[in-house]
C-alpha cells in the first residue's frame, strides 16, 4: 500500500509541477489566465461504507486543475487603436467560422477586407450601426472597418451667436461697398460645403444704421449668392432691429434678394448657386455643384447688441468636404468610433462582452481562449458597462495574471513534494529488502 500512497504523492506532485510549468510559459501571454492544481486525499472504504479508527489514508487525487480569472494588468498605450482590455467582468465573443469562442486577448487588427480579427482570423462580435449612424444592439455580426471616404455633406443649418457693439458709431462711407473697410462696421465669415464637398465662404458685413438698427450685408465667396456672375457686386441686405434690452427682435428684421426671413425670425439663404472662376478669364460662373436643397437656414436668434466689442462667440455649421479614413478609437462602452481628415467622426459599430454565471466552468481551447460547457452556463452577452459586464479600454491589451514570485516559490515547493514522496518509496524499498533478508 505505501508504494502506491507514494505514487499517488507523485503523480501529484508531477501534475502541479505540469501546471506552475504551465504559469511560468505564459507569464508573457497576453490575456492568459494562470491554474492552480487542486488535490483531494484518498480513503478506502469498507464493504459496508464504514471505517474504523485506525484506517491509512490511501494517497492522494488531483481533485481538479482550476484557472483563476482574476484581472490581469493592463498596458496602456501600446500604439494600435484596436488594441482592447476589458477592465471587469467578461469576455470578448470571436466566431471561428461559426464557432463562438470567448476570449481576454483584445489583441485586434483590420484584415485585407475590413474585418476586425485576431491573430488566428477569428472574426470580433459585436453591434452594427444603422444608416443613420445608430447602433443596432441584440443582433451580432462581424465587426468591420469602413474604409471608404466619407461622402461630402452640402451645409443645411448654420448657428451663430455674436455680439454687435452698442457704442459702434455709424460708417460715414456710403454705400456698403466690401473693398471698403469704412463702409462696415464689422465683419464676419463662415465656412459653407456644396453638394460635391467644395468650400465657400459665406460673408456677412454688419453695418451700424442707427440706434438700435443694423444692416447686415451677405456675399458669398465675395459674389452675390443667386448671381455670382453679377458685375458689380449686389450684396444681398438684412436689416436687424434691437430691442433696448440687446436683445434681437426676430420680429422686426426684413430682408432681400436671397436672404429671407422665417417665421420664427431666423433666415434662409436660398437660391444660391455654387460658383467658381472659370478657365483663365476670372468670369464666375456656377461649378456644377447644388446648394442644400431647401436651402441654408441661418440662426442668428442669440445675436445681441450691447456695450462690448462686436464679434463672434459661437459658430457652427454642419457641411462638410470628402473625407478620408485617418484614424480609429473604442471608448468605454464599446463604441467603434472613425475619424475622417475632414474632421468628421461617426460611430461605426460598437464591441460586445459576453459573460457566465460559472466561468470556472469554461473549456480551454488555447490561444487564450475558451468556449462554453454545460457547467458553465449559458453566455449573457451585452454591451460594456452594462449590468455586470466590465469596460473596454482602447489602446491598451490586458497582461497575464501569473504572479511570478508566488509561481517560482510554489515551484520549489512542489520540488520538494516530488522529493518526499520518492524518498517514501525508497524507504518502503529498503523495508522491504530487510524483510526479505531476514526470511531468506
Amino acid at each position: 500500500m505505501s508504494f502506491n500512497i507514494g505514487l499517488s504523492g507523485l503523480y501529484a506532485a508531477n501534475k502541479s509541477l505540469d501546471v506552475t510549468g504551465n504559469n511560468i510559459a505564459n507569464v508573457a501571454t497576453t490575456g492568459f489566465k494562470s491554474s492552480r492544481t487542486e488535490f483531494q486525499d484518498q480513503y478506502a472504504a469498507s464493504i459496508r461504507g464504514t471505517s474504523g479508527s485506525t484506517n491509512v489514508g490511501s494517497g492522494v487525487a488531483v481533485a481538479a486543475v482550476s484557472q483563476q480569472f482574476t484581472q490581469g494588468n493592463l498596458t496602456t498605450g501600446t500604439g494600435r487603436s484596436l488594441d482592447l482590455a476589458i477592465q471587469g467582468n467578461g469576455f470578448f465573443m470571436v466566431s471561428n467560422n461559426g464557432e463562438k469562442l470567448y476570449t481576454r486577448n483584445g489583441a485586434f487588427y483590420p484584415d485585407k477586407d475590413g474585418n476586425v480579427v485576431d491573430s488566428s482570423g477569428n472574426n470580433l462580435q459585436g453591434y452594427s450601426v444603422d444608416t443613420n449612424g445608430n447602433v443596432v444592439t441584440g443582433v451580432l455580426t462581424n465587426l468591420k472597418i469602413d474604409s471608404s471616404n466619407l461622402s461630402p455633406k452640402p451645409t443645411g443649418t448654420i448657428t451663430v451667436a455674436s455680439n454687435l457693439n452698442s457704442t459702434a458709431t455709424v460708417p460715414t462711407v456710403t454705400p456698403f461697398d466690401p473693398a471698403n473697410t469704412a463702409s462696415y462696421t464689422t465683419p464676419t465669415s463662415t465656412p459653407i460645403y456644396d453638394s460635391q464637398g467644395n468650400q465657400h465662404s459665406l460673408d456677412q458685413y454688419f453695418v451700424k444704421t442707427g440706434t438700435n438698427s443694423w444692416s447686415m450685408y451677405t456675399l458669398v465667396d465675395g459674389r452675390n449668392a443667386a448671381n455670382p456672375g453679377t458685375t458689380p457686386v449686389v450684396a444681398d441686405e438684412t436689416k436687424l432691429t434691437f430691442n433696448s434690452d440687446g436683445s434681437l427682435d426676430k420680429t422686426a428684421s426684413t430682408s432681400t434678394g436671397a436672404v429671407s426671413v422665417n417665421a420664427d425670425g431666423t433666415f434662409e439663404l436660398t437660391g444660391w448657386i455654387p460658383a467658381a472662376q472659370v478657365g483663365t478669364t476670372g468670369v464666375w460662373a456656377s461649378n456644377g455643384a447644388n446648394a442644400k436643397v431647401g436651402g441654408i437656414q441661418l440662426d442668428m436668434l442669440a445675436t445681441t447688441q450691447t456695450n462690448s466689442v462686436s464679434g463672434v462667440i459661437t459658430k457652427t455649421q454642419d457641411g462638410y468636404a470628402t473625407g478620408q479614413l485617418a484614424g480609429l478609437s473604442v471608448d468605454g462602452t464599446g463604441n467603434l468610433f472613425a475619424t475622417y481628415t475632414n474632421g468628421q467622426s461617426k460611430t461605426i459599430g460598437q464591441v460586445s462582452i459576453t459573460n457566465f454565471a460559472n466561468v470556472q466552468g469554461l473549456i480551454p481551447v488555447g490561444g487564450s481562449s475558451w468556449k462554453e460547457s454545460y457547467a458553465s452556463g449559458v453566455p449573457v452577452t451585452g454591451t460594456p458597462q452594462s449590468g455586470t459586464l466590465g469596460s473596454i479600454v482602447g489602446d491598451a491589451l490586458e497582461d497575464s495574471n501569473v504572479d511570478l514570485t508566488s509561481e517560482l516559490v510554489d515551484l520549489i515547493r512542489e520540488q520538494s513534494n516530488y522529493q518526499a514522496n520518492a524518498k517514501t518509496i525508497s524507504t518502503q524499498s529498503t523495508i522491504m529488502q530487510t524483510t526479505i533478508q531476514m526470511v531468506s
